[in-house]
């Protein structure tokens, strides 16, 4: 941040004490809210199985995977609900256990990356360290992603491998409930319509929430959140797909990141109106245009096996 400006001459303390605060209720509907639209994605495909239904469903399980995954990353930071045991146990199984991850761990692997955000020691660096790309790499990354490519390398080359039954029974309790959930609703087959989310569309949706927090960052080794850090202005169809539960608020996380998701928009709107991101190129306008920022303006082609 600039040495004329600190955060305190946009924010004051009483509103961010106010902003932090958090509300069981808000965070017990986004909750809800992401294991309804689980519900009735399944329900819809169940009720009246063919292929656009099956399809459409996929891509919002998809999404509400990656809806799920936020709220693991909120409740990692132990201000999603006032009590840090609710965090944990909502964040572990409720939403963790899903995607085949451990709040616990996420937590530790998590808080380095606020700590060391852009530089050499930030565990997420690799993700978006070489945006912007060329076109034709970019394209190669979604397809890899689409087709399932990229979730069965991560499934059997990281998650599978790290596995350990003390530790990670959660997986195996949720899974196995699901299974019989939908069973017991005369459609286990279903059950495959979430293995193909998690294969192929949530992996691509993650790929692109990635690049629209950090990959068009105008600079990610700057200790200022407005160059290392971007937020996305989502239309109401990427708010359902790419950007649930408020995540395209990310600057405003970077520099807040005890302010509970539910009430990211509201920071980001007050800072807005007294001139915070003035002159600063870290607000793109929905996910085409951070898209079209991830892509070099020369667009060099890069080696096919990049």
């Amino acid at each position: 941040m600039e040495t004329s400006q600190k955060i305190s001459d946009f924010l004051s303390k009483e509103e961010l004490r106010e902003f932090s605060t958090p509300r069981n209720w808000r965070a017990f509907a986004s909750l809800s809210l992401n294991w309804g639209v689980i519900g009735l994605s399944f329900a819809m495909a169940i009720a009246a199985p063919n292929p656009l239904t099956i399809l459409l469903a996929i891509v919002l399980l998809g999404g509400r995977q990656l809806g799920l995954g936020v709220l693991m990353h909120d409740c990692a930071h132990l201000g999603f609900f006032k009590s840090r045991g609710v965090n944990n146990f909502v964040g572990h199984w409720l939403c963790g256990a899903p995607i085949l991850a451990s709040v616990h761990e996420y937590r530790e692997y998590h808080l380095r990356h606020h700590r060391f955000a852009g530089t050499d020691e930030d565990p997420d660096i690799g993700f978006v360290k070489n945006y912007p790309v060329a076109r034709d790499s970019l394209r190669r990354k979604l397809i890899r992603d689409l087709t399932g490519q990229t979730g069965i390398r991560d499934l059997f080359g990281f998650t599978l491998k790290r596995f350990v039954l003390a530790k990670h029974y959660p997986w195996i309790v949720f899974h196995l409930l699901l299974l019989a959930t939908l069973t017991a609703a005369g459609a286990p087959w279903a059950y495959l319509m979430w293995v193909a989310a998690y294969l192929c569309v949530y992996p691509a949706l993650s790929r692109i929430r990635q690049i629209g927090e950090h990959g068009v960052a105008v600079d990610r080794t700057s200790l200022d959140p407005r160059d290392n850090t971007s937020t996305t202005i989502a239309s109401w169809w990427e708010r359902i797909l790419i950007a649930p539960n408020n995540v395209h608020y990310h600057l405003e996380h970077h520099q807040f990141a005890a302010v509970p998701p539910y009430n990211l928009a509201k920071v980001h709107h007050l800072l807005q109106s007294r001139g915070y991101y003035e002159g600063r190129a870290c607000v793109a306008t929905g996910y085409v245009d951070v898209l079209r920022r991830a892509v070099r303006a020369d667009d060099d082609r890069e080696p096919a096996a990049a």
